[in-house]
This record gives C-alpha cells, sequence and structure tokens, in this order.
C-alpha cells in the first residue's frame, strides 16, 4: 500500500470518527441535529477522500465518471426530495427503502468484486472471498425484506402473517442453497454459484418478513438496519475501506442493541418473531368486550371539563395521532393545559407506532419540549397519581389483557393506563389493535371514548379548554 493510500486511509478513519461522533450525540434529542449534521461532514469528507483516491490512479474512464456523476445526481436529488415531502406517517416505510437500498448497494459492491476477480484472475479464495459471500447474503437479504417490509407498512401487502403450507420448509432449503453455495465458493470461483447465492437470499429475504405480522413491525425494522449495517461492513472488508467498515460496525452494533430492547419491550423473543410474527393491523369492529360490559362515550366539551381542572395529564400517542398528523394539535393542546398550571407529560412506549421511536420523531417535530418525553420505566410509577390518562390511537400498548396469560400480548409490557384516576381514549371506532385483541381498557369503568380521527379531536379539546379558560 502506497503513501498516498495511506494518507486516503486515515481520512477514512477521520470520517469514521465523525460517525462515531454524530451517533454519540444522537443519544439525546437536544444534540440529535448536531450529531446528523457531523456525520453528514464525515460522509462528505470520505466521498471526497474517494474521488481523490480514484482521481490520483485514474482508474476510472470518462464514461465512468459520466455514469458516476449522474448516479450520485439521480441519487441525491430522489433523496432530498424523499426527506423534504415525505409524511411523518410514511417514515418507517421511507427507514424501510433506505435500508433495501443500503444492503443492495452493499451487495453489489461484493457482486462485482467477485466478478471483476472471476474474470481477470481466475477467482478469488481465502479470507477476501468470506467477506464477499456473507456482503452477498446479508445484503440479498435486506435488500428483499426491506421492500417486503415497506410494503406491509404502506398497506401494499396485507399486515397480517402470510404463511402458507410449506413455507417454513421453503425457509429452510432457501437458507441452506445460499449458505451450503456460499461454501461452495470459498473453494470454487463459480458465476453460477454466485447467483444462486443472490437469488437463494433475495427469496428468503422475501420468504422471512411475509410471516411477521404488523405488530412486529418496529422490531423488524430495527433488525433489517442491524442487517444493513453488517452488510457495508463486509463491503469494507472486501475493498479495503476502513470507512465502510467502521460505519458498517457501528450502525449493525447500535441496530442489534436496539433489535433486543424492541424485542425485550414486547416480551418476544427475536426467534419467536421471525419463525412468525402475529397481528392483522387496525381493524374496524363491532362493540364487544366483556359480558356486561360497558362502553362509555364523550363529548368534547365533558372531556375538556375533566384536562381543564385536572393537577396531572398524561398522554399517551399512538399510531392513531400518527395516521391523523395530530401530532401539533397535541402539542397546542399540551401547551394550553400547561398555561392552566397542569402538569402535562407524554408516555411513550418502545413499540408505540410503526418503527423504534416513532412518536418521539412526531413530537419532536411539534416542538414538545424532550423533558416531558417519558419512557415507559419512567412514567409508569406515575399514572396511580394522574388525575387524567389522554390516549390517542395506541391500542395493543395500553392493554391489561398483557397482563394475563393465555393470549397474543401475554407478558408484553403496556404503559399503566389503567391506573390513572380516569381515562379518555381517542379513536376513531373500537377497532383492534395490531395484535387483534379487544382492548380491555375500553371496558374499564373510568374510561370514556371520545370516537373521532386525532386530529379533528384535538381541534375540538383545544377549542373547548380554551372556552373554559375564557
Amino acid at each position: 500500500m502506497s503513501g498516498f493510500t495511506n494518507n486516503i486511509q486515515f481520512v477514512y478513519v477521520l470520517a469514521a470518527a465523525c460517525f462515531v461522533i454524530g451517533l454519540h450525540l444522537m443519544n439525546s434529542p437536544a444534540t440529535a441535529r448536531r450529531g446528523n449534521q457531523v456525520s453528514t461532514a464525515g460522509m462528505v469528507i470520505a466521498i471526497v477522500a474517494t474521488l481523490i483516491l480514484m482521481i490520483h490512479y485514474g482508474t476510472v474512464t470518462a464514461t465512468g465518471w459520466i455514469v458516476l456523476i449522474t448516479g450520485a445526481l439521480i441519487g441525491s436529488g430522489v433523496g432530498l426530495y424523499a426527506a423534504r415531502t415525505i409524511q411523518m406517517t410514511a417514515i418507517p416505510q421511507l427507514v424501510s427503502m433506505f435500508n433495501s437500498v443500503g444492503g443492495g448497494a452493499a451487495a453489489l459492491v461484493a457482486i462485482y468484486g467477485y466478478y471483476y476477480a472471476e474474470s481477470h484472475a481466475g477467482g478469488v479464495l481465502g479470507t477476501t472471498t468470506v467477506f464477499t459471500v456473507l456482503d452477498v447474503i446479508i445484503g440479498s437479504v435486506t435488500f428483499s425484506g426491506s421492500i417486503i417490509a415497506a410494503g406491509k407498512l404502506q398497506g401494499l401487502i396485507g399486515g397480517q402473517p402470510i404463511v402458507f403450507k410449506g413455507s417454513r420448509l421453503l425457509n429452510l432449503v432457501l437458507a441452506v442453497v445460499a449458505i451450503g453455495t456460499a461454501a461452495y465458493m470459498l473453494t470454487t470461483a463459480s458465476l453460477l454459484a454466485l447467483l444462486i447465492v443472490v437469488l437463494a437470499s433475495l427469496g428468503f429475504g422475501v420468504m422471512m418478513v411475509l410471516p411477521i405480522g404488523g405488530a412486529d413491525m418496529p422490531v423488524v425494522i430495527s433488525l433489517l438496519n442491524a442487517f444493513t449495517g453488517t452488510a457495508v461492513a463486509m463491503a469494507g472488508f472486501v475493498i479495503g475501506n476502513w470507512a465502510l467498515i467502521i460505519a458498517g460496525a457501528l450502525v449493525g452494533a447500535s441496530g442489534g442493541i436496539l433489535t433486543k430492547l424492541m424485542a425485550d419491550a414486547m416480551n418476544r423473543s427475536l426467534a419467536n418473531i421471525i419463525v412468525g410474527g402475529f397481528g392483522t393491523g387496525d381493524t374496524a369492529v363491532a362493540i364487544g368486550g366483556p359480558i356486561d360490559a360497558q362502553v362509555r362515550s364523550i363529548a368534547a366539551d365533558d372531556a375538556a371539563i375533566q384536562l381543564a381542572y385536572a393537577s396531572k395529564v398524561i398522554i399517551v400517542p399512538g399510531y392513531g395521532l400518527a395516521a391523523a398528523q395530530a401530532q401539533h394539535g397535541v402539542a397546542e393542546l399540551g401547551k394550553l393545559l400547561e398555561e392552566r398550571g397542569i402538569e402535562v407529560s407524554y408516555a411513550i412506549h418502545p413499540v408505540a407506532g410503526r418503527m423504534p421511536g416513532h412518536m418521539n420523531v412526531l413530537l419532536a417535530e411539534a416542538n414538545v419540549p424532550y423533558p416531558e418525553l417519558k419512557e415507559m420505566d419512567e412514567i409508569n410509577p406515575e399514572f396511580a397519581r394522574t388525575d387524567v390518562a389522554l390516549v390517542i390511537g395506541a391500542n395493543d400498548v395500553t392493554n391489561p389483557a398483557a397482563r394475563r396469560p393465555g393470549n397474543e400480548i401475554s407478558g408484553m409490557p403496556i404503559l399503566d393506563v389503567d391506573q390513572a384516576k380516569s381515562i379518555i381514549v381517542i379513536k376513531r371506532s373500537m377497532g383492534h389493535g395490531y395484535a387483534g385483541l379487544e382492548n380491555e381498557l375500553y371496558f374499564d369503568p373510568k374510561t370514556s371514548m371520545y370516537f373521532a380521527d386525532a386530529k379533528k379531536a384535538m381541534t375540538e379539546l383545544t377549542s373547548a379548554v380554551k372556552t373554559l379558560v375564557a
């Protein structure tokens, strides 16, 4: 390795250091924006260093430069457009597509590297090939699996687990074919074998995500994100790029840790989630529930009275809030209550919404003060001394049935909303959550149902509270 190349690698280390610092700053919403800026600076440094390296060695033809620049401009344009125009409710789908692109790009690096070596040097063997086949397998699984996950989140594919006779056997066959053929490639260079590995891995990615239900989607997104990072790290080993190795390892490790935390929050093992998830998506159903149980509905004026004369209010956001784009209305209501001297906080369940941190992102967009966002373990002891718990579109994460054995969410840690003195639930209907269960909270004598779209409900409640204040 020449002195020039060594210097470039040190620049890559600088870029990787920016990634590490940026990730650290993202630990707190107060510094998250700066963390993104530092990470972006690191990426710019890595890209510029790579371009300088390519120019120095003249490895790219004039046609190659045209293709490279055109691709960069198109990709940057699409990314900028998506980031600026995407609705907050569609962020999980966007994250899944980013995972797909990252995994696919990493796999292509290994595929081209293997093709080039096989066609110019009669094949590549040894350590590099191990990283190559790992990159191809993980990247391909991530690519196809993320596309299916995005389709489920967007509603293009049903949110319910899709299982058919022999599906698990097919999963096993695809895994054996991919791994077995990859092992063969370690000793014998073969483009046909590479093609088989790619196709088997793509098929496994599809079959891995199809049986996973909507309730497990936050965990799946996190897992696929970890896969993307691992694939990128493998690509770094393939082409000898330190920045990719470090950045990929960071994403893989942090994604893996987050996946474990998310699975723990649902009291489900990762293996159980991958084998076959649960959940059919939010479904409108007739009012049912326990025998002799009654559902009490409430009007905006009555709900406003409860809120305006409370001492402590906890707001519990869920996907219904995101779907209605009601985060700004929630923030306005919360601010109005605080102006009356009411203590307001927001209970954030780890798997509320469709991706890790979904509720945090929504409320941060509405400028809700971060100290008011309380994680589950911190907020649960507060419900017992809360006058009103205002639940907005959250379902499974507030269902007391989780405390009883024998159902789909048994053992899943939930928000202890039912311990509040009074509960107001805002929902469009008596729909099931993703687990497909009736929420016992709705039949609690302390619970009042406010049937409305979350955005409309926030407008009505805010107006009613202002009238009381006046």
